[in-house]
């Protein structure tokens, strides 16, 4: 497939920190002390990292370690009919939805209207990606100002199938998420390492680097919200444990605290995606710094699409 041209590419951002190289799928952060020869990552990293399990909250408390709402998004990509849309547009409008979680869902550009029209308006609409600038002479590409036209509120950006497939690299990327957020679009931005760089031990370096690259170009982090999937477990039917992904939140949270800012740090919803499905979902909601999903295939079933969405519940956690 053709790749970008240049013009649309420039050199990657810089990055200012050393971050940890280790071998394997995951990394304890039991592991992190003082005297870790792995522990250049991030000054003082090691004792600000959380670990999730000291703290307890209360009976009934929303367990996370943000302070925004839990956040859920179906990502239907380029899936469906005319004929498919309308049954899964009734199956949510059927759906008994818990009221203290955000829902998304985004639809291929073609059924935006369609599904703006019939759902209800419990369930916000995202598009799947956006032009860099304003609309004009470029064949293909969809304007912020015609996604704000026809009812969209969110926009998906840096997605791993934009980023590997169709070539579009971090400075495009955040250049993308700047131009929608200064015209009033809210940003799913996505982040998230192939399975080579995990392997190799470059988790943290990846996913540090994407966020940079949004960090140097928006305004702004108030309509945010990062999506942490690694490439290796979307649409493959593997998945993070919430062990592994809770350590990626983690690490994601505290780079935010040290490069933006504590408030961001503490706003900022950020979920999950990759191969999230109605029977893992429970699990992976119980981690404190998991703050809700971002749903491909399961998202394309309403009652299991709800069963995720009702996930919040499991925030809800015993004293």
């Amino acid at each position: 497939m053709a790749m970008l041209s240049t013009s649309l590419s420039g050199p990657k951002s810089a990055i200012s920190y050393s971050a940890p190289h280790f071998s394997g799928l995951r990394r304890l952060c039991t592991k992190l002390d003082a005297t870790n020869s792995h522990s250049s990552f991030l000054p003082n990293f090691n004792s600000q990292l959380r670990c999730s399990s000291p703290r307890k909250p209360s009976r009934h408390v929303v367990a996370m370690a943000g302070t925004g709402t839990f956040f859920v998004g179906g990502n239907w990509k380029c899936n469906g009919t005319k004929e498919s849309i309308t049954k899964l547009v009734s199956d949510l409008n059927d759906t008994k939805l818990e009221t203290d979680v955000d829902v998304v869902v985004a639809p291929p550009f073609l059924y935006i209207d369609q599904v703006k029209a019939s759902l209800s308006d419990r369930i916000e609409i995202s598009a799947q990606n956006s032009w860099v600038g304003k609309g004009g002479a470029f064949t293909g590409e969809i304007s912020v100002e015609q996604l704000k036209d026809i009812g969209c509120k969110w926009v998906i950006l840096g997605h791993s199938e934009r980023r590997h497939i169709i070539g579009e690299n971090n400075e495009f990327i955040g250049k993308k998420a700047a131009y929608a957020l200064s015209q009033g679009l809210g940003v799913i931005a996505c982040i998230g390492e192939l399975l080579e760089e995990r392997e190799a031990g470059k988790t943290f370096d990846i996913c540090f680097e994407q966020l940079k690259a949004f960090a140097d170009a928006v305004p702004s982090w108030d309509n945010i919200v990062i999506a942490y999937e690694p490439v290796w477990a979307i649409g493959t039917g593997k998945v993070a444990t919430p062990l592994q992904a809770q350590e990626v939140h983690i690490a994601v949270r505290d780079w935010l605290k040290k490069n933006v800012s504590e408030e961001v740090a503490s706003k900022t919803r950020i979920i999950y995606g990759g191969s999230v499905n109605g029977g893992n979902c429970a699990e992976l909601a119980k981690q404190e710094d998991i703050d809700g999903f971002l749903v491909g295939g399961a998202s394309l079933k309403g009652p299991e699409f709800a069963t995720i969405i009702n996930s919040v519940t499991s925030k809800k956690v015993a004293a």
